[in-house]
């Protein structure tokens, strides 16, 4: 997008402001900044070259170095390497080698030796049969591949390419648990807890992430009494 979109992107803007009767710049003119600049200091850019640079690919740069931040070369493959079993298109994406390559270098404590050597065989039977059953075509997302395939029953015939899918779409899952895990430390852990031991914490923050209805249920006078029966204490906390 960032090397070849600039004009198609450009044209849809252009359609949209026009339906929405919103003016148009004239794209050739010159740029003149309207404010945090001294008008006497002029780059000489015209207007096209503005959105463009400062704008458009400017935003792709930020966005980049965002996706390159969070996902690494491992996981960035490891993503590549999954889409292999995407069903869309009637599965043009499903390819023997890469689903072999993906268990061997993320998933091989998942899988015995005697069954890295059986799901190749697999995968092959699978590519055969699976795009032409009828109801496993126009799938869109590996969820319903996954619900598909026990549906019908190829689960079965092939557990371990199944066993594969389950392994990635936990993907997802463990990725937003680190996520809320991060957002939950920084609400558990603020100023006035500040010296709260590891454990302590995180038992506060499996609670909060993982339990929320359950502790809707407790009120001020159960803890109280739980507290109270754990340890003779000399003063009643009540």
């Amino acid at each position: 997008m960032r090397e070849s979109s600039w004009k198609a992107f450009i044209k849809e803007v252009i359609l949209f402001c026009e339906k929405h009767e919103v003016e148009v710049p004239d794209m050739n003119a010159l740029h003149i900044p309207r404010r945090g600049r001294t008008r006497k200091i002029v780059d000489q850019i015209s207007v096209e070259h503005h959105y463009r640079v400062n704008l458009f690919l400017t935003v792709i740069d930020t966005q980049l170095q965002e996706l390159n931040g969070r996902f690494n070369d491992n996981m960035v493959e490891l993503l590549t390497l999954s889409s292999t079993l995407d069903p869309r298109d009637n599965y043009k994406f499903f390819s023997v080698n890469k689903v072999c390559e993906l268990v061997e270098r993320f998933y091989p404590g998942d899988f015995s030796d005697q069954e890295k050597f059986h799901i190749r065989m697999q995968a092959q039977h699978y590519e055969l049969d699976v795009p032409n059953h009828i109801e496993l075509t126009n799938l869109c997302t590996i969820s319903e591949l996954c619900q598909g395939l026990t549906k019908t029953g190829k689960s079965l015939t092939y557990p371990l390419i199944d066993c594969l899918i389950r392994l990635v779409l936990t993907l997802p899952v463990s990725t937003a648990t680190t996520e809320r895990s991060f957002s939950a430390m920084n609400i558990m852990k603020n100023r006035l807890r500040n010296k709260m031991k590891d454990e302590l914490l995180a038992n506060c923050i499996l609670i909060y992430i993982e339990n929320k209805k359950i502790t809707e249920k407790f009120d001020t006078d159960s803890i109280i009494d739980e507290f109270y029966d754990m340890k003779n204490r000399r003063v009643p906390l009540h």
